[in-house]
């Protein structure tokens, strides 16, 4: 019996260590639990460390110009704002735009159309993309073993040096894994420690009554597939997550995308064809395509005056997370 009941609190402080040790992971207080499976790949310090310099190094691309941050920078949440479409190795153009990558633990799916359906894999779909990087697991493996940085890195991660691919996937989720956002200015009017101004509170509101359906608190997606009545692109002619499933019941629909950190995110919607939020505001009021998979919330235009867009954008600006966006530890490792 003393046996089993050291092994079980031995396995317990174990699992603890993992998830809550040197400030790596915690759940945020009053938040659902991830969905993300920590007990098949328990974070540590040192595998964070090793995914993030993985993260930002170019090598990972067949001609070693783009890296993971070259579509997904800190600071605008972990995607691109300087163009619609995401852009790969010889300035080819790619067919979506960038989605953020925050809060991923909670994503029980990757993608616009959720091609991917485990984050350990998901760093695949860009690595092997033509118009990405455009490169094969295997010749990464090769480049990354070649490097005495990696070698290290991969040995005081997994207490050896040999590099694979499970190794070498599990070591960038873990840094995605990291990538926890809840101390915005809404955080922290619930946690009591400040208040919405006037103007935000009528747009909480607001957006409780016409937004939060699909962009659920507290992560502002509710990880489905909707049709969100934008007209089809005629030259890219996207159907979405049909693509994936064949139903033509998914036809032009994609992953609802966490509105957090929203200021800082734009272009917005999967082809990055809106500029600013008041085009978004426009589009949900005045300019929704009708067609056979349009999301039921939708099929009515939103009754919204100009006030009333107005202060739906004060609110969702306090979606913000200043210290997200500018935490050291997500930024270019300098001294791997």
């Amino acid at each position: 019996m003393k046996r089993i009941n050291f092994f079980c609190f031995g396995a317990l402080v174990l699992l603890l260590s993992f998830r809550y040790s040197d400030g790596i992971w915690k759940t945020p207080a009053s938040w659902p639990e991830p969905y993300y499976n920590f007990r098949k790949n328990p974070l540590d310090s040192a595998t964070v460390q090793l995914g993030r310099v993985l993260f930002y190094d170019p090598v990972l691309s067949s001609d070693s110009t783009i890296s993971c941050a070259s579509c997904h920078s800190p600071y605008n949440a972990f995607t691109h704002v300087d163009h619609a479409l995401s852009h790969g190795i010889k300035d080819r153009i790619g067919t979506r735009n960038s989605p953020v990558l925050i809060n991923l633990a909670w994503g029980n799916s990757f993608m616009w159309d959720g091609a991917v359906n485990h984050l350990d894999v998901q760093a695949l779909a860009p690595l092997e993309n033509h118009l990405e990087m455009d490169e094969k697991l295997v010749h990464v493996l090769e480049k990354l073993q070649r490097q005495d940085k990696y070698r290290r890195l991969f040995k005081a991660a997994f207490h050896s040096d040999k590099i694979t691919g499970e190794r070498f996937l599990k070591a960038i989720s873990q840094f995605m894994l990291t990538l926890v956002s809840s101390n915005s200015k809404y955080d922290k009017v619930l946690r009591g420690e400040l208040q919405f101004t006037e103007n935000e509170s009528k747009g909480y509101t607001l957006f409780k009554q016409h937004c939060a359906a699909c962009h659920t608190e507290p992560l502002f997606t509710n990880n489905t597939f909707q049709n969100n009545g934008l007209e089809p692109d005629s030259i890219l002619k996207d159907i979405g997550r049909m693509k994936i499933t064949q139903k033509s019941s998914d036809s032009l629909k994609f992953k609802v995308p966490t509105l957090r950190n929203i200021e800082r995110s734009g272009p917005y919607m999967h082809d990055g064809r809106y500029r600013s939020l008041q085009m978004v505001m426009f589009h949900y009021s005045a300019n929704i395509h009708h067609s056979a998979t349009l999301a039921n919330e939708l099929k009515q235009p939103l009754p919204l005056s100009e006030d009333d867009k107005r202060n739906i954008i004060l609110f969702l600006k306090t979606l913000t997370d200043n210290e997200f966006l500018t935490n050291k530890q997500f930024q270019f490792p300098r001294n791997p």
